[in-house]
């Protein structure tokens, strides 16, 4: 069976290889993703039907929350199945077109995500700092046209990915030391000169990124300077608990994402066992905790949680 999967009928197919080093933990790595999976499935499509059954949440925040769900089910999605896979049944080979397929899916949605976080911080600060004009600054059409938004410009920014890497010649090295097709992953085994692809890679990790954490900084800035400016203490808390939650996201989204950037780029040092385990850890625990945090500190939500759980 191994030795199938490792020669597959199509010559320009890849062979995703797991985990290497971690190939005995096989079953029980699998075993953990499922439950993983299950959690963040379950707790995001709980999220997503909350929100669509009741009326009262069919506002800006619940919006962006909604769409927050959907890249994490998104971004879930595009890698376990195939892991699983290769985890439970070793079959390890993806086809080409499998490959730039999965490459596109993940990246795009990566980059929507970050703007989706950068629209939530804007929607904190107009919300704290302009309650008054909050209606007419941020309507549900507007939310959809930004989170519409923020989706053109992250397959603007993917689709050139895989267009130049399916242009680069393989040779005989078609094996992946990884569990998804991952950008620098797939560039690393061409016999081609990919310094171009590297460099567009990093060039867009870095612009996105950058853009949606100032973005991001100067929402909590001017939030920070008026929460400051309110005498009362109970008031500081009130204000800043309803931000408790997105900045819990925030700081697991982005420090997750950046350690699992940089440790494939420049981590050839850290062992491969480490540097896959924890890239696809970057992809499954906060798509779990995520709905778990807004479920735990949003009142409205939980009321509404509860209250369609004791109908059921």
């Amino acid at each position: 069976m191994a030795g199938f999967n490792l020669t597959p009928s199509d010559p320009s197919a890849f062979i995703l290889m797991g985990i290497p080093g971690l190939e005995d933990a096989h079953l029980w790595i699998a075993i953990t993703f499922s439950v993983f999976y299950f959690i963040a499935l379950l707790g995001n499509f709980t999220i997503l039907f909350i929100v669509c059954k009741a009326q009262t949440l069919h506002k800006p925040m619940y919006l962006l929350l909604c769409m927050l769900a959907l890249t994490d089910i998104g971004l879930s999605t595009s890698v376990i199945p195939k892991a699983l896979c290769i985890f439970l049944f070793n079959l390890k080979a993806i086809t080409a077109v499998g490959c730039f397929t999965q490459m596109f899916f993940l990246h795009t949605v990566i980059i929507t995500q970050s703007a989706v976080l950068g629209t939530m911080a804007f929607d904190r600060y107009v919300a704290i700092c302009n309650p008054l004009r909050y209606t007419t600054i941020l309507s549900n059409a507007r939310i959809a046209k930004l989170g519409l938004l923020g989706l053109v410009r992250a397959v603007l920014f993917v689709l050139p990915m895989p267009l130049l890497l399916s242009r680069q010649p393989f040779c005989a090295n078609h094996i992946i030391s990884h569990t998804y097709c991952e950008h620098i992953a797939v560039a690393k085994i061409s016999c081609g000169d990919t310094t171009f692809n590297r460099m567009y890679g990093l060039m867009v990790a870095f612009v996105v990124s950058g853009l949606d954490l100032t973005i991001i900084a100067l929402s909590y800035g001017l939030i920070l300077r008026a929460v400051l400016r309110i005498s009362s203490k109970k008031s500081h808390l009130k204000a800043l608990n309803t931000c408790t939650a997105h900045i819990c996201v925030i700081l697991m989204s982005y420090v997750s994402c950046l350690f699992s950037f940089l440790t494939q780029r420049f981590g050839d040092s850290i062992p491969p066992q480490i540097r896959i385990t924890l890239a696809n850890l970057y992809l499954l625990v906060p798509c779990m905790l995520n709905p778990i945090i807004y479920g735990v500190k949003t009142k409205e939500l939980r009321v509404k949680m509860g209250i369609y759980t004791c109908r059921r």
